[in-house]
């Protein structure tokens, strides 16, 4: 309830607003109060968190307690949030997609051809639906936020939260890439090796508007684990796919890559990835299964049934969906070619600092340290007295010998 105009107020940090910057925290709460109030506050020791000062920049935590002034209202509040008003249509579509929800967390089955956000020309999407979940009673209710999309033909688990910090929750663990994400694809052919791992960077196509990807040495870091689950002959396979990064179009690149792409994906195959017969020309590319860590502890586990046309080209293949639990792989993923370069140079670093060290110990055990131990060997010096004369002893050099008397 809010305090009086004249009365301090006092506000505990909950669990969502975790790890908030303070500005922020007023955002939400405190929206009525503008930020040059908020910073002014913050100068001159108004606002206290925990009994301390703070300045708008610094963290809050649960828990905590937040003392703010009286008043502070700005007198132009802005404009307030215009409810999307939907049909029953809508309102019904919106609920047959949910998989689970929490306080945390609602999670959709995304149907194909529906896109995740509006653009030009999109009217109806997945983050307009998600004004369904906003009770019309009470307005204080943050209205869901999308972390993470699906492509507009692709079906399957969608994650949005359900508060503003559970969406900060949520995007730090796809950032991380700590959430496990399993896709299944059925693909033209069949590949020569059953598991293993694609590695192709990707690029946006030039010419169309950031619309296609390419493979590209030069592009950004992708990476796709894929597994053969079955094969219906040599016509087509159903792949079980784990992106361990998260570009644009990334496992429809790859597969088309290595020459099977997706069944029905004519963007990236061609006319290569349609099937004669009465399999369905639509996009065979669906997120079977998300493993993501809950801001309550308990991780989120949600998989998500086939649409109608992928369970029937199934069928039509003679593939059973028990043939795959959709598991993640157990440990981390393999090192990048940027991972396995970075690797090689601490390596080569390690490898020229023990010999460094071999040679200052061979250095160190010579009579003189820092010294070249080996001489020029030198004549013996001759004994004191000189040259010993004799009969037939040569003279030295320099001195002619004395003439006798007579000789020419």
């Amino acid at each position: 309830m809010p305090a009086p105009e004249d009365t301090i107020r006092r506000f505990t940090v909950s669990h969502d607003d975790d790890g908030a910057r303070l500005d922020r925290w007023f955002k939400r709460h405190l929206p009525q109060i503008g930020f040059n109030t908020i910073s002014r506050w913050a100068r001159t020791g108004q606002i206290r968190v925990d009994g301390k000062r703070a300045k708008p920049e610094d963290r809050v935590e649960a828990g905590q307690e937040i003392r703010v002034p009286p008043g502070g209202e700005s007198l132009s509040k802005g404009p307030q949030r215009q409810r999307i008003q939907l049909t029953e249509d809508e309102l019904a579509e919106a609920d047959a997609m949910v998989l689970h929800r929490d306080r945390a967390a609602i999670v959709l089955n995304k149907p194909p051809g529906l896109a995740t956000q509006g653009g030009t020309g999109t009217k109806h999407h997945v983050d307009r639906l998600l004004e369904a979940f906003v009770p019309e009673e009470d307005s204080k209710v943050p209205r869901p936020r999308l972390v993470h999309r699906l492509d507009k033909d692709t079906s399957g688990v969608l994650l949005t939260a359900a508060t503003p910090g559970s969406a900060a929750f949520f995007s730090k663990r796809f950032s991380g890439r700590s959430a496990k994400k399993i896709y299944w694809a059925l693909v033209t052919g069949v590949p020569d090796i059953s598991a293993g791992t694609i590695d192709l960077a990707l690029a946006k196509q030039p010419g169309t508007g950031g619309e296609k990807m390419m493979p590209d040495p030069e592009g950004q870091p992708a990476r796709t684990k894929y597994r053969v689950v079955d094969r219906a002959g040599n016509k087509a396979a159903w792949v079980e796919l784990e992106p361990l990064t998260g570009r644009t179009h990334q496992l429809r690149v790859h597969l088309a890559a290595i020459g099977h792409p997706i069944v029905g994906d004519g963007k990236y195959g061609g006319q290569a990835a349609f099937l004669t017969g009465s399999i369905s020309r639509k996009m065979h590319l669906h997120a079977r299964r998300l493993i993501i860590d809950h801001p309550d502890g308990v991780p989120l586990d949600v998989t998500a049934p086939l649409p109608d046309h992928f369970a029937a080209s199934m069928e039509q293949l003679g593939f059973d969906e028990s043939a795959s639990d959709a598991l993640p792989e157990e440990g981390p993923p393999p090192p990048s070619r940027e991972e396995k370069k970075i690797a090689a140079r601490r390596h080569a670093k390690d490898v020229r600092k023990e010999r460094r060290g071999e040679r200052r110990q061979r250095t160190m055990g010579s009579p003189k340290a820092g010294k070249p131990t080996t001489k020029r060997s030198a004549a013996p010096a001759p004994k004191k007295g000189g040259v010993k004369k004799g009969k037939g002893s040569p003279r030295p050099a320099g001195k002619p010998a004395p003439r006798k008397p007579g000789s020419k």
